[in-house]
């Protein structure tokens, strides 16, 4: 989930590296805890060149300090971190502690430490319930989360009163008229920015087909070419195809370069959005006037949150329960984790930071859905590469000669045969 919430990414590569482990003979990390470490590896995401590497700098000092253990730190960007952290399990070289977006293939393989094994009871019970859910898998709570956010809908209010709209649109009869107008107004400017490239086309998906009554798994089953979630893309199709209301390309655009780019540039009517995007608004394009709201239903029911989380996920490793225990006891203290996440411009993983980062009206509309949002299951480990399917094919399904319900048949095809 970088700064740009890439907060959805795909661990495809690690799943790919834990086959290789078992087709090629290479060894998994030692499962042995016995015995004691005068050091442990630490590698985390690259969200921010500003914060990333100040904050965890300053843990490490602290965390040698309390502990007298030393943490070797170090830090990826999130272009390489997949390739690079796959690459460390594959050699049997892991680190302690990761810090990834997808953590299911590892804890299928048994290489993951759970929480009764390294988190304190009383941690777990301060982490918002939504989050222990996406972080478990086959009963044991495996993805501790370091981060979160939740998507909602901006909007630029001069090109709405330029354009006639006196309020944020609240079904997808009405985005549509208005994105209709926006675009109407000329000059440049277009109703939505809609990004389907790679970086986070799976985000872009999920966060429509929640508010058309979809959802990709229900009951343990995969749902992938559900009737809701065939009409959310064929909807998502018509705004650049039928409707032309889109820029153009959705299929080759990006959240973070292409639409949160045009939202800045003030060309764009609406783009889904989260709290990064609002701090850059309100620092670096200040001319830029806007609102958040709620997204928009096609189903009718009220409004529903898209939301994200990364993982700190502890490998087994000989002699380093410990170390790692004491890693997860003061990452989660209030002043470590706060501190972290008000950096990054994210919102709390915690029910005691809901009530610390409430006093910021600015983040209202996320903190209010926060506890009851949807994410993605990346609790199956199949989620991994039907995601990473979803970012580089969904383009095609919604361009002009694209079809949408082969697509999410094939979709649903290779969820089904796990491949």
């Amino acid at each position: 989930m970088k700064k740009s919430l890439r907060l959805g990414a795909i661990l495809a590569a690690a799943t790919v590296a834990s086959l290789t482990l078992a087709s090629c003979g290479a060894s998994a990390p030692s499962t042995s805890t016995s015995g004691s470490v005068k050091s442990i590896k630490v590698v985390i995401a690259d969200y921010s060149k500003a914060n990333t590497g100040p904050f965890w700098k300053a843990f490490a000092t602290k965390y040698e300090k309390t502990t007298g253990i030393k943490l070797n730190l170090q830090i990826i960007e999130w272009n390489d971190l997949d390739q690079q952290s796959s690459t460390m399990v594959q050699s049997g070289n892991v680190p302690d502690i990761l810090n990834e977006n997808a953590y299911a293939s590892y804890a299928a393989d048994g290489l993951l430490y759970n929480s009764d094994e390294v988190l304190p009871a009383a941690t777990k019970a301060d982490i918002i319930p939504a989050f222990v859910k996406s972080g478990t898998y086959k009963g044991k709570f495996y993805g501790m989360p370091d981060l979160s956010s939740a998507r909602a809908l901006f909007y630029n209010t001069d090109l709405f009163t330029k354009a006639g709209i006196t309020a944020p649109p609240t079904t997808w009869d009405d985005f549509t008229a208005d994105a209709k107008k926006v675009t109407a107004l000329g000059g440049g400017s277009i109703g939505y920015a809609q990004p389907l490239g790679p970086e986070e086309a799976q985000a872009e998906f999920a966060i429509w087909l929640f508010n058309n009554g979809g959802d990709f798994k229900k009951d343990g089953k995969w749902t992938l070419n559900s009737p809701e979630n065939i009409k959310t893309l064929e909807y998502m199709k018509s705004l650049s195809v039928t409707e032309g209301v889109t820029q153009n390309n959705p299929g080759h655009t990006n959240r973070t370069d292409g639409a949160f780019s045009l939202f800045e540039q003030g060309k764009a009517g609406m783009v889904v959005g989260f709290s990064p995007l609002q701090g850059a608004l309100d620092t670096q394009f200040k001319g830029v006037k806007y609102a958040i709201a709620p997204m928009p239903s096609g189903d009718g029911a009220a409004p529903q949150t898209y939301g994200v989380t990364d993982y700190l996920m502890s490998f087994k490793k000989k002699g380093n329960q410990d170390a790692v225990k004491a890693f997860y006891k003061l990452y989660y203290s209030p002043d470590e984790i706060n501190t972290w996440i008000k950096a990054e411009g994210f919102l709390p993983v915690t029910t005691s930071g809901l009530k610390v980062f409430g006093s910021d009206p600015k983040l209202k509309v996320y903190l209010d859905t926060l506890p009851n949002i949807h994410l993605t299951p990346t609790d199956d480990p199949e989620w991994d590469k039907i995601a990473l399917t979803i970012k580089q094919n969904i383009g095609l399904a919604v361009a002009k000669n694209g079809d949408p319900k082969k697509f999410l048949d094939d979709l649903q095809a290779q969820a089904e045969a796990g491949k």
